[in-house]
């Protein structure tokens, strides 16, 4: 697995959950709900404090066109919230992130691309070698969403909406590809319970992801008055090592451009028989959310 990322707090558990449940072979940062220059720093960090024996690839420092839209009110100044992780023991690898994609997936075929940022990296890499897309084994992205959930506006879900070319271009790359959107990530909710188990573990993996726990908390608490949130990221990196807990159907999935109160929607075809284009993404809708928070509970515990 490669995990395309822009940390944040839930990129943050999923490359915890990664690094205990998925054979995790790089990371490629882009900006997102940060700027490039946290969402890499943290990548570093977390590769350090988890022991990850992976390279750390920068990417894109904005959509391929307009301004960046970032996430900070959710996700802190820098990223992870109120959590100062140690200065890592080594900065990136490189600052092109879209040449380590392209040749790492030429030189081992069958790997899945876990993007859970914005698609620019992606979009970048297959307009180098369109072949990408079909020598990954999926593309399992974080992103977007069925049944007209959105978070950035009524319709749109921030990942799509921080960069809809991006997405357009890979939804219409012809892999495979599986979205885990709004609609499924809002099942698998944690909070204020998970953060104070985590604080028992006594390890710096434990630490950090009370941390992070906390704050989303204090979000969420604050924007619906709710003690927990979900935590989106995690659930694409569970979809690829654990797919039995999920429930996806093959749709026709569109992104919005050019809405004036749509730009960056994933229009998902739901009508069924009367479809009139071809499905090109799996979409999740069920989801056994106990067992996908009981993995990543593990995943920190043992880390």
């Amino acid at each position: 697995m490669i995990i395309d990322c822009d940390p944040g707090v839930d990129d943050a558990m999923a490359i915890i959950a990664a690094a205990r449940w998925a054979d995790l072979v790089g990371i490629t940062t882009v900006a997102g709900n940060v700027p490039l220059e946290h969402t890499t720093a943290n990548a570093c960090r977390l590769r350090s404090m988890l022991g990850l024996d992976v390279e750390v690839h920068a990417g894109a420092d904005g959509p391929l066109v307009g301004e960046q839209e970032f996430a900070r009110h959710v996700h802190g100044e820098t990223g992870l919230g109120d959590v100062v992780l140690p200065e890592p023991d080594r900065g990136p690898d490189s600052e092109d992130a879209v040449a380590y994609l392209v040749e790492t997936t030429r030189s081992e075929e069958g790997l899945h691309l876990v993007p859970i940022g914005p698609l620019t990296n992606v979009a970048l890499a297959l307009r180098a070698d369109p072949g990408l897309a079909h020598r990954v084994a999926s593309i399992t992205l974080m992103g977007g969403s069925a049944l007209g959930v959105g978070n950035v506006s009524a319709a749109a879900e921030f990942n799509a909406f921080a960069d809809p070319e991006a997405a357009d271009q890979v939804f219409r790359s012809g892999a495979k590809l599986r979205m885990l959107g709004l609609n499924l990530t809002h099942q698998v909710r944690m909070g204020a319970i998970h953060a104070a188990e985590c604080q028992t573990i006594g390890s710096p993996v434990g630490d950090a992801m009370a941390g992070l726990l906390e704050f989303y908390t204090v979000f969420h608490l604050a924007e619906e008055d709710v003690a927990d949130g979900p935590v989106h990221d995690p659930c694409a990196v569970l979809a690829v090592t654990h797919p039995e807990l999920f429930t996806l159907e093959a749709r026709s999935v569109q992104v919005e451009l050019a809405g004036a109160h749509t730009r960056g929607m994933t229009l998902v075809d739901e009508r069924g028989p009367w479809a009139t284009a071809e499905a090109n993404c799996e979409v999740a809708y069920g989801v056994d959310a106990d067992a996908v928070i009981a993995l990543i509970m593990k995943a920190v515990r043992e880390a």
